[in-house]
């Protein structure tokens, strides 16, 4: 293969990196998105089936049910957001360190990457020159 042919192959790969780090970057989310939907539906259809269940024992036991499970669901959401809170303010310095190593490392490995792609132009260069230099000498000596 020849050595422009090579260079072009690895902007091709480059590219395919790049599409593939975009891909990623929002197949991700959209996987995380469905997984909490997919969460809260259950949620949801838990907390609707309790709620038939208490509505066909109308009477004491299901007003005190409905009053319970009010009573609950205040509780648990009050819990649930201070919870949330505390955690996201720990998550979230957690996760902007590992966010920040992981874009050094990213950075890193790009601009090794661009030095790469530097070494191996001067490297085609030197090679181009080598050969014409070779067959100049070639086209020499056998006159």
């Amino acid at each position: 293969m020849a050595l422009s042919d090579q260079l072009a192959e690895l902007s091709a790969r480059a590219k395919k990196a790049e599409d593939r780090a975009i891909a990623a970057r929002n197949e991700a989310r959209t996987s995380l998105e469905n997984e909490v939907q997919r969460a809260q539906d259950d949620l949801q259809a838990q907390r609707a089936e309790l709620r038939r269940a208490a509505e066909q024992n109308r009477g004491k036991v299901a007003a005190w049910f409905n009053d319970v499970q009010k009573s609950w669901d205040d509780q648990v959401e009050t819990v649930r957001r201070d919870i949330a809170s505390k955690k996201a303010e720990h998550d979230l310095h957690a996760a902007q360190r590992r966010a920040d190593g992981a874009e050094d490392d990213a950075a890193f490995a790009i601009r090794y990457a661009y030095w790469a792609i530097e070494d191996a132009e001067y490297a085609v260069l030197d090679a181009t020159l080598a050969r014409m230099e070779a067959d100049n000498l070639a086209t020499t000596s056998s006159s």
